[in-house]
Order: structure tokens, then C-alpha cells, then sequence
């Protein structure tokens, strides 16, 4: 799978969407709801990034 930005994921009960994406490290925003988008930003490395998402289930974009 490869990270791009603006991907949602779903990992229990906590969404997670790439807001920015860089070579070596990764912004996010973790949210509880996704209707109020109301969230907290973090940042990490790549390497630790892909750990967070271990288990995670990518949610696709409706077309």
C-alpha cells in the first residue's frame, strides 16, 4: 500500500487522514467523528506512521 496524502484510514474506534505527506516524515489528524472533523494534528516518521497504522483499514473515497 502506498501513503498518499488525503487518505482516511480506520483503526477502532479513531480515524485517522494524512494532511501532509513527506519523504521521510508524515502529518495527521486523528478524529473520533469524521461528520464534525474535529481533531487533533500529529506528527511522525514514516517508520512510525506505518506502525500506527498496523491493523488499520483504509476507507476509500466514494467517486
Amino acid at each position: 500500500m502506498k501513503l498518499q496524502q488525503g487518505q482516511l484510514w480506520k483503526k477502532d474506534n479513531e480515524y485517522i487522514r494524512i494532511v501532509h505527506w513527506e519523504r521521510f516524515a508524515i502529518e495527521y489528524k486523528s478524529m473520533t467523528e469524521l461528520e464534525s472533523g474535529e481533531g487533533t494534528l500529529h506528527q511522525l516518521s514514516k517508520k512510525e506512521f506505518c506502525r500506527l497504522l498496523k491493523g488499520a483499514e483504509l476507507i476509500e473515497p466514494i467517486p
